[in-house]
């Protein structure tokens, strides 16, 4: 049953919009657009749409410039009229970006399925199973509730491919010269949707059910106050298992504040004093998972991966044998990997990297060490409340007991990640030229040698860059973590 259509307010005929563009209105580098529109002379998108302060970076001139290029990008494909699906977290400043971007998209002439809040892989599912021209998540996922983000997906459900994320970028710029397209001669309709999401729970449950029983395991959900709130206390209740809930109201001040899949002491402490079997945390948008089992040790991605790949592996459900996985992965898990006959291939860090390797190599699992975990058995896209499910549910046909797993697993290779907040954005994409930070890279190279990596990268999805350390040795670990921090703080970040 289709919903009456909610008309967004603020959208200009798409005829003035192009009139607009063609006096050059937005005229490239931090140019006026519409609605006095500045944008930054570094990338709009990063490696997960674009991100940033809302009020700030995200406005809703922004977003609904956003929502109009981004439909006219996809009208350009030719591919059947389809509506766009839409969906955001729990953040305060989510339904005034969902509702800019729907502004834009239907004066683009598209038709908008409001989705409501919902997790980000609801978003993909959607998009790849409802004939759609492609899917809308507002969410800054794991960032802190200031921040917020748009994820654009394709009609297929993957990540849109950087070309297209290109051209959108290229449009809000003025530069439209190579964009075909006309000025749509209709309106689009902007539609609540918010019975679609049940069809992503039946996704969830269909490879599982009825076979799935957790009858007598106790299972921590820390929901972070965000998307998984929606639906993942019911999904795993349906399991048999008995449910406790952390955080478990959307709240748009507090999600990911001190909670979810990047602060996990409160995750910890739960499974310890209700004596669970283990605990997932999800992230804002639930996309990643984070476990903790009954002795409380973190299980993180690699571990996730180690365990579902060796499963497959043992079903002849794992071509080459190979998973996927980033830069980050932890040299303990690759080398344990290696002993089962594997491979591990690594890519740059993104979820979007890790599918495209996959699907360059034929692999059906791959993922972070941050949670995002991609089996394309189920899904195309990281999801972290299927991840969960499957855990749990190999967990309990091994006998249900996640910490033996881990005991019979790897030891990892101590591993820091310190972040260095550098909020001047310039500076922090264009952090190789700075020499002193290079030098100290070198130093640690050269004191570590064969017995340890460095690696210092911006982050895509924040205003830090990330310094990470791995040796063998603790004491390495640190000394080379704090003195590369260190000189990034006083060379970049002041």
């Amino acid at each position: 049953m289709v919903s009456s259509p909610v008309r967004p307010a603020g959208s200009l005929p798409a005829e003035q919009r192009l009139d607009d563009r063609s006096q050059g209105s937005l005229n490239g580098l931090g140019g006026n657009g519409l609605g006095g529109l500045s944008l930054p002379s570094t990338p709009l998108f990063g490696t997960d749409g674009i991100r940033g302060k809302a009020g700030d970076l995200l406005t809703a001139p922004l977003a609904m410039e956003v929502g109009y290029w981004a439909g006219q990008v996809l009208r350009a494909q030719g591919l059947p009229h389809g509506p766009i699906v839409v969906g955001q977290d729990s953040r305060n400043s989510g339904p005034m970006l969902a509702m800019a971007l729907s502004a834009g998209l239907t004066s683009a002439g598209l038709d908008v399925w409001h989705i409501g809040l919902c997790p980000t892989p609801t978003v993909a599912y959607l998009a790849e199973s409802c004939d759609t021209l492609g899917g809308i998540m507002v969410s800054a996922s794991h960032n802190p509730p200031e921040d917020n983000g748009i994820k654009f997906f394709g009609h297929d459900g993957t990540k849109l491919s950087s070309t297209l994320q290109g051209q959108i970028e290229a449009a809000l710029r003025g530069q439209t010269e190579a964009l075909d397209c006309q000025p749509s001669s209709t309106w689009g309709q902007c539609y609540y949707r918010p019975e679609l999401v049940n069809r992503y729970v039946s996704f969830l449950q269909a490879p599982l059910y009825p076979r799935l029983n957790l009858q007598g395991m106790k299972v921590v959900l820390d929901l972070a106050w965000g998307s998984a709130t929606r639906l993942a206390e019911a999904v795993f209740q349906a399991t048999g298992a008995e449910v406790i809930v952390l955080h478990g109201v959307p709240d748009g001040d507090l999600i990911n504040v001190g909670c979810g899949s990047t602060h996990l002491d409160p995750l910890k402490a739960a499974v310890k004093a209700h004596q669970a079997d283990l605990g997932f945390a999800f992230d804002g948008d639930a996309d990643r998972v984070m476990a903790i089992d009954a002795q409380g040790r973190v299980v993180d991605g690699d571990y996730i991966l180690y365990f579902w790949g060796k499963h497959l592996q043992a079903q002849g459900r794992l071509p080459d044998n190979i998973v996927v996985s980033t830069v980050m992965a932890n040299l303990g898990f690759e080398r344990a990997w290696e002993k089962l006959g594997g491979t591990l291939i690594r890519t740059k860090v993104g979820d979007q990297y890790v599918h495209a390797e996959m699907v360059n190599r034929g692999a059906k699992l791959g993922g972070e060490q941050s949670g995002h975990i991609l089996c394309h058995h189920y899904s195309l896209t990281g999801d972290g409340i299927l991840t969960g499910l499957h855990l749990a549910a190999l967990v309990q046909s091994l006998g249900g007991s996640l910490s033996a797993l881990v005991d019979q697993s790897f030891q990892t290779y101590p591993q820091r990640l310190q972040n260095v907040r550098v909020v001047d954005r310039d500076r922090r994409l264009n952090w190789q030229h700075c020499g002193p930070v290079q030098q100290a890279i070198e130093a640690a190279e050269q004191a570590m040698g064969q017995a340890g990596r460095v690696l210092v990268r911006p982050s895509g999805t924040e205003p830090v860059i990330r310094v990470m350390v791995e040796a063998l040795h603790q004491e390495l670990v640190d000394h080379w973590t704090q003195h590369i921090a260190k000189t990034v703080t006083q060379h970049l970040a002041g």
